[in-house]
């Protein structure tokens, strides 16, 4: 359908979901199937397709990697290192939503696992969400 003479960026969104209440805050994340990163932890998400939003294509990489169902997210940030992809440029934009309880979650599509961690004790992370999740909860002062 499109055809340029220039090498274009890939373009996706991640989903920060958390949970905060009076003992901790908790933050979804997915165990990626998938090389590059396989088997270590991220934010769900992924790339967004030619005919939708970028908010819509971070609720159906939520939905499809955990099977949660989010009505609205916000925009946080964009993130662009050169290389924070080893497999091309790739720019992603980084959703929020806070919801009020912790729901059952389950890995599927590119997932192989779904949970929650708290942010105090978060595995290791692919790609550059660790960064991402520390720039988010200074944002919102936690």
């Amino acid at each position: 359908m499109y055809t340029y003479q220039y090498p274009r960026a890939a373009l996706t969104t991640d989903a920060i979901v958390f949970v905060k209440d009076e003992n901790e805050t908790s933050v979804l994340l997915i165990k990626r199937g998938r090389e590059p990163f396989k088997n270590k932890w991220a934010l769900p998400g992924g790339f967004i397709n030619l005919d939708e939003t970028l908010e819509t294509a971070c609720k159906r990489e939520l939905l499809e990697e955990t099977g949660l169902v989010v009505e609205k997210m916000t925009q946080f940030k964009t993130y662009d290192a050169l290389n924070r992809d080893p497999r091309h440029r790739t720019l992603s934009v980084v959703f929020y939503v806070e919801i009020l309880e912790k729901e059952n979650v389950k890995g599927s599509d590119d997932a192989v696992q779904a949970d929650w961690f708290a942010i105090n004790n978060l595995p290791e992370l692919a790609f550059d969400h660790q960064q991402i999740l520390e720039d988010f909860f200074d944002f919102i002062n936690l």
